[in-house]
Order: C-alpha cells, then sequence, then structure tokens
C-alpha cells in the first residue's frame, strides 16, 4: 500500500496537505511547519520515501502507524489531532480543512486504520 503526502498550504504555524492512498485522495493533513533546520517538536519531517508499520504507541496506549526511518527524528506517528500543537513533529489527518486546522481527524484516523490494518508493505512518500 502506497501513502502519498502533496504539501499544499504553507503558513507560519503549519503545513496543510492532501494524503492519497494508492493514488486516490483520502483524506487531509496537517503537519508542523516545513524548515530546512530542525526544531524539536516544531518542525515537519523532511521530504521522502519512508516505511510505516502499524505498532504500539506508548504515548498514545495504542496501535498507531509510526513512520520509520526519518533522519533525525523518532516515534514518529500519523494520529489524530487537529491544530499545530497536537502535532509534534507527527503528520495528523483530516476530513475537513482550514487555515491551520484539519478537522474531523478521528473519524479520518479510524478510516485510515481501517484501511490500514492487515497490510504487510506500506510506504508513504511525501512531497
Amino acid at each position: 500500500m502506497k501513502l502519498k503526502v502533496v504539501r499544499e498550504e504553507f503558513t507560519k504555524n503549519s503545513t496543510i496537505g492532501s494524503l492519497y492512498i494508492d493514488g486516490t485522495f483520502f483524506c487531509y493533513t496537517l503537519e508542523d511547519v516545513v524548515r530546512a533546520e530542525k526544531i524539536y517538536g516544531e518542525t515537519a519531517i523532511p521530504y521522502g520515501e519512508y516505511r510505516v508499520i502499524l505498532s504500539y504507541s506508548n504515548r498514545f496506549k495504542k496501535i498507531l502507524p509510526e513512520v520509520l526511518n526519518v533522519p533525525n527524528y523518532s516515534g514518529v506517528r500519523i494520529h489524530a489531532g487537529n491544530t499545530k500543537k497536537d502535532t509534534h513533529g507527527c503528520p495528523l489527518v483530516g476530513l475537513t480543512k482550514s487555515k491551520d486546522f484539519v478537522g474531523m481527524s478521528r473519524v479520518a484516523f479510524n478510516k485510515l486504520m481501517e484501511r490500514l490494518r492487515g497490510q504487510d508493505n506500506i510506504t508513504i512518500l511525501i512531497e
């Protein structure tokens, strides 16, 4: 399964994009600001392609998609949330969007988990 995030809207507070699954639009994403130098907990992950697994998150106390081998990052998870304060370097998903905000995030996340469960070879391309 191939996930792709196309970053489209850049503000001083966040980055909004579109998430595609196997080439079909699925939902919106919200990430931290894209920047050349990383600021801990405030910078979007670098452009590139990464492997994704479903694993237990000690922070969230449940199974979440984990983005592996992101340079200079650890514990990157795709999860629910609405604004920059929820990201901490992780991509958030939502069914609606407005400036610096994604909405219906838990619904989007639950639908994403339905699609990801049982998949063995998941990658995410960030562009």
